[in-house]
C-alpha cells in the first residue's frame, strides 16, 4: 500500500528535499506552503499523514491543526523550532501525535513517519490480535474502525491517544509506567520525553469530560505512573 504524505511548510527547499527522500522511499507526497492552503487541499484529498511546520504565514500550524481536528482523525507529526517547548506541548496538546525538532535529518523523519504509520495499523486493528472490541464498563474501544465511546457518546481520539488509552484499560488496577505507554503509543526504540505521555493524558482526559464531567477514570499515581480505574 503506498501512502500518501501532506507535507506544509513554507521553506521552500523543506518542500523540495524532504518530498525526494520520501517519494524515493515510496511515499506519495502532496506539499503546502501555507496552512491556509493545506486545509482547502486536505478537504479535497484527504492524506494517510500530514507533516506541519509551526510558524508560517496566514495560518499557522497550529491553527491548521485546530482546524482539522474538528472533522479528522489523521496522524500529524509537528515541525517545532529547536528549543521552543511550548510549541511541542502546545501541539501535543491540541492533538498532534508526534514532533520533531528543526533542524532535524530525513532520516529521522522517515522513521518516525514509518512509526506512526505502524501505530495508525496497530490502532485500527490491522494487525490479528488487534482486532477485538475492549469494553470496560461505560468505554468501549473498537480498534477495526478506531472508534471509542463512553456512555454511548463518540469521543475522537488520535492515533497515540487511541494506544496509551487501550494500553491503560486492556489492565484495568495495573499501574504503567511513562516508558511502558511510550512503548505501548510509540513503540520500541523511539525516544520520547516523559513530558509528551502526561500531555497526551492530559488531552485524554480534557475529550472524556468534554463527554461527560465527572469522568475519573484515569488514575495518576505520582512518581509511578497511571492506571485504568478498576470498576470492579
Amino acid at each position: 500500500m503506498v501512502h500518501t504524505i501532506a507535507l506544509v511548510d513554507d521553506d521552500r527547499n523543506i518542500l523540495t528535499s524532504v518530498s525526494m527522500a520520501l517519494e524515493a522511499e515510496g511515499f506519495k507526497v502532496r506539499t503546502y506552503t501555507d496552512g491556509a492552503e493545506a486545509l482547502r487541499g486536505l478537504a479535497a484529498q484527504p492524506s494517510d499523514l500530514a507533516v506541519l511546520d509551526i510558524k508560517m504565514p496566514r495560518m499557522d500550524g497550529m491553527e491548521l491543526l485546530q482546524r482539522l481536528r474538528k472533522n479528522s482523525a489523521i496522524p500529524v507529526i509537528f515541525l517545532t523550532s529547536k528549543d521552543d517547548e511550548v510549541d511541542e506541548l502546545m501541539g501535543l496538546r491540541m492533538g498532534a501525535d508526534d514532533y520533531i525538532k528543526k533542524p532535524f535529518s530525513q532520516k529521522l523523519l522517515i522513521e518516525r513517519i514509518r512509526a506512526l504509520l505502524r501505530r495508525l495499523e496497530m490502532a485500527d486493528g490491522s494487525e490479528p490480535a488487534a482486532g477485538s472490541t475492549l469494553v470496560r464498563g461505560e468505554l468501549v474501544l473498537d480498534p477495526g474502525r478506531h472508534v471509542c465511546t463512553w456512555k454511548g457518546q463518540k469521543v475522537d481520539l488520535t492515533v497515540t491517544e487511541f494506544l496509551i488509552l487501550k494500553s491503560l484499560a486492556s489492565r484495568p488496577g495495573h499501574v504503567k509506567n511513562r516508558d511502558q505507554l511510550i512503548d505501548a503509543a510509540y513503540g520500541e526504540h523511539i525516544y520520547v520525553d516523559d513530558r509528551t505521555i502526561d500531555s497526551h493524558i492530559k488531552r485524554l482526559r480534557k475529550k472524556f469530560r468534554e463527554v461527560d464531567d465527572s469522568f475519573g477514570h484515569i488514575e495518576t499515581l505520582y512518581g509511578v505512573g497511571y492506571r485504568y480505574r478498576d470498576e470492579a
